[in-house]
């Protein structure tokens, strides 16, 4: 089973202040190594990957772009642990759920907004900034969908509605008939 609050936390206390430069290299070293096809995981496979990153990283000369150095040096090491583990397969979700972690700490409400038709967009910054407002956060992000089968209105999550502290409303055309149809239910 793939704990990814666990796997978080370890690149959390690993990065330190690096974790903004950390993850950007996590990214990039991530992309190539999802080209490789095939069974890859184990220790010799996680040190052969380490050799063919490190002389991938040298001849790029990555290290000069500002990148401090124990920021590529752990994500290196981040990634052949995964592979070592047979837990590469889950760094899609482990990168988002880095990111999740990282707005939290800079106190950016992240914010999932569907609605039955397409929003102009000035309802979304007029939202955003009601939220901004409401909650004190420092900034939103807002990730919008759209979703014919709610028949009109909208559904508004913020931060991560399974954590502690997420919040959730319904003002949807198929939510507010399916409340009516339980109310119903409930009476009958």
């Amino acid at each position: 089973m793939f704990h990814a609050d666990r796997w978080v936390g370890v690149f959390f206390a690993v990065s330190g202040s690096n974790t903004e430069s950390m993850l950007l290299c996590l990214k990039a070293l991530a992309q190539p190594v999802r080209s490789v096809r095939g069974v890859f995981f184990g220790h010799n496979a996680a040190a052969e990957l380490e050799k063919m990153v490190r002389e991938s990283v040298a001849s790029a000369n990555a290290g000069s772009a500002g990148v401090p150095p124990s920021a590529m040096e752990y994500a290196i090491r981040f990634i052949c642990l995964l592979v070592e583990k047979n837990c590469f397969r889950y760094i899609d979700s482990l990168l988002h759920k880095i990111e999740e972690k990282l707005d939290e700490q800079k106190g950016i409400l992240a914010l999932s907004l569907e609605a039955a038709e397409p929003l102009d967009s000035g309802f979304e910054k007029k939202l955003a900034q009601m939220i901004k407002e409401k909650t004190g956060a420092v900034g939103v992000t807002m990730k919008t969908s759209v979703k014919p089968e709610l028949l009109g209105g909208y559904r508004l999550r913020l931060g991560s509605y399974a954590a502690a502290g997420g919040f959730y409303i319904d003002a949807s055309l198929k939510g507010q008939i399916e409340k009516m149809k339980s109310d119903l239910e409930a009476v009958i």
